[in-house]
């Protein structure tokens, strides 16, 4: 980031996976937007949830992505490796995760936005 002037491109991703039941995965998908990645849209430059359906699992990973460890910082705390459980993800989850990977960015290319944003 240049001083006064916010970063143009994000330097680090946070990565975070969960795994839940075929049967919950559509309920899961809502209460996830809701309360995961809603908040994650006021604070991050962008953030993905992906979803992969199997036979009797579905995983979702959430991708957000910072122009800073310290901006991450600031969201997820002074540890950003360490995980914060959603309200209900004991409920929902096959297993709780541990963790999640923060990954620093070496090189990126295209237009990704979906929603046209």
């Amino acid at each position: 980031m240049t001083e006064g002037r916010p970063a143009l491109f994000p330097t680090v991703a946070r990565i975070w996976r969960g795994r839940v039941t075929r049967a919950r995965a559509d309920e899961y998908a809502t209460y996830l937007y809701e309360h995961g990645i809603k908040p994650l849209e006021r604070k991050a430059m962008g953030v993905q949830m992906l979803r992969e359906d199997g036979d009797s699992e579905t995983e979702f990973v959430t991708i957000s992505y910072w122009e800073s460890v310290e901006a991450m910082s600031r969201f997820a705390g002074p540890d950003p490796m360490q995980i914060h459980h959603l309200e209900r993800d004991a409920e929902f989850l096959v297993e709780l995760p541990k963790g999640v990977q923060v990954l620093q960015f070496l090189h990126s290319h295209g237009r990704m936005d979906r929603n046209g944003d």
